[in-house]
């Protein structure tokens, strides 16, 4: 990685299509994006789906980047990894083999109208903000400040660790 690269971090979601190994797979292809590096991901967590009724669980972690591809270019990389698992874009909050979402780059506000940085759910969504404390606890959310202010008390039902694997 030159100099000059900023950090992102990529949410990682998937329910269909052995959700585990979609997001194990996702994030080796993260790690080989052209003018990024992968610094780091979350524990994998199991999650209650949001949205239509009927979905089975979650899988979703939450992956470190340094990239230094603009926004758009970045979240143009991100969907042909999505659609190289298959993802197709229908239902709104519907089951998915891949979601990848761009929360945070570095920390630039921006909104446009493909584009929402930070993620505008990131700070409603545990199964955002628990794998992203995981990877960086002291960080500021920009425009809505400490991210370990949005950490849900308790974790509930709703979101559980998964066991970790030797086998990748």
């Amino acid at each position: 990685m030159s100099a000059g690269g900023v950090a992102a971090f990529i949410g990682l979601g998937s329910n269909l299509g052995e959700p585990e190994r979609q997001i194990r797979r996702a994030l080796v292809e993260l790690d080989g994006l052209a003018h990024s590096r992968l610094t780091g991901h979350s524990p994998l967590y199991g999650s209650s789906p949001v949205g239509p009724p009927g979905q089975p669980d979650y899988v979703n972690a939450v992956a470190g980047l340094e990239t230094s591809l603009q926004p758009d270019a970045l979240l143009e990389a991100l969907q042909a990894i999505e659609r190289s698992h298959g993802r197709v874009r229908g239902e709104r909050w519907g089951a998915r083999t891949l979601d990848l979402d761009l929360l945070l780059y570095g920390d630039r506000q921006i909104d446009t109208a493909v584009l929402q940085v930070p993620h505008p759910r990131l700070h409603l969504r545990a199964f955002v903000v628990v794998p992203l404390h995981d990877l960086a606890p002291d960080m500021e959310l920009p425009g809505l400040g400490p991210l370990a202010d949005y950490l849900p008390q308790p974790r509930g039902r709703d979101l559980w660790r998964l066991p970790e694997r030797s086998d990748g």
